[in-house]
């Protein structure tokens, strides 16, 4: 069988299971195993060896099966970087992009240079280790309770060059940690997915992704409210928090926040579609 025949062949079948953009898919998925673009997927003239043809039947099934591109792959890309991934953390999204963007918009709106850093809740890394790269004076801690999200994260800090930079800590939230003024910037994408709404998820997300990465509990607040009362603790004075929540939260965090006579300065900004999504206070 020759690439376009076994291309056209996966575009049926994942149709047939109604897989949205599965010509895309398709050609990745054999993209990735012929090391090719997709527009020289169609050049290639030449028979598959039958060792091909096994492994992409393989992937085609895991998909198929609605296991997600990028466990598959075991790659995502983020901030226009490849990131290793697979089924201890969740796939990163575009939100968390905005997450960024916001904390280095305000961190260079108000001219700041943060020494230390915290993450909380790190899963792959990926803000972590972002943040290390654009911040080249600062130093991370990057927190998660997950023992094997950690190695996927030292593996990603390894991968772009800075593991010498970025300290992992198992913690369950700031329990690990000595409750003392040690950060300038803390940034958290907790679980927010409230409980009673995880089952209603498309089952790419509910029944391959981490439930201890998307489990916020009633509302999505119950892991939120678990940490919210210690970071006046261990951020500094002036020391600036951001988080991401979901599109539903906002009244919520505000709320819960408002509650602290430490923060101030609580703001929600939007995300591309006009959903609240990204919550920043700062401490007094």
């Amino acid at each position: 069988m020759k690439a376009v025949e076994l291309y056209q062949s996966a575009v049926h079948r994942l149709k047939d299971a109604h897989i949205e953009d599965a010509e895309i898919e398709a050609s990745i998925l054999l993209g990735h195993l012929l090391h090719l673009s997709r527009a020289r997927i169609f050049l290639h003239t030449e028979e598959l060896p039958a060792p091909i043809l096994h492994s992409f039947e393989q992937h085609l099934r895991r998909r198929l099966a609605r296991e997600p591109l990028s466990y598959i792959l075991e790659e995502q890309e983020f901030w226009s970087l490849p990131f290793y991934v697979n089924r201890d953390v969740l796939i990163p999204r575009p939100e968390t992009e905005i997450l960024l963007e916001m904390v280095l918009q305000v961190l260079k709106g108000e001219g700041r240079s943060p020494c230390s850093v915290l993450d909380m809740g790190t899963g792959s890394g990926i803000i972590a280790i972002i943040l290390a790269l654009s911040l080249p004076q600062s130093f991370v801690a990057s927190l998660d309770i997950s023992f094997a999200a950690q190695a996927v994260a030292r593996k990603n800090a390894e991968r772009h060059g800075v593991l010498g930079r970025v300290s992992f800590i198992n913690s369950d939230w700031l329990e690990g940690i000595r409750l003392a003024p040690l950060f300038d910037l803390v940034v958290t994408n907790p679980p927010y997915v409230a409980h009673e709404t995880l089952d209603d998820l498309q089952p790419e997300v509910s029944l391959f992704e981490p439930r201890l990465a998307l489990d916020g509990g009633r509302k999505g607040m119950e892991e939120i409210c678990r940490f919210a009362g210690d970071l006046s603790v261990v951020l500094k004075p002036g020391g600036l928090f951001f988080m991401e929540i979901g599109f539903d939260q906002a009244p919520l965090v505000m709320d819960l926040f408002s509650s602290f006579s430490e923060f101030d300065g609580l703001t929600v900004y939007e995300d591309y579609a006009g959903l609240p999504r990204i919550f920043h206070a700062r401490r007094l």
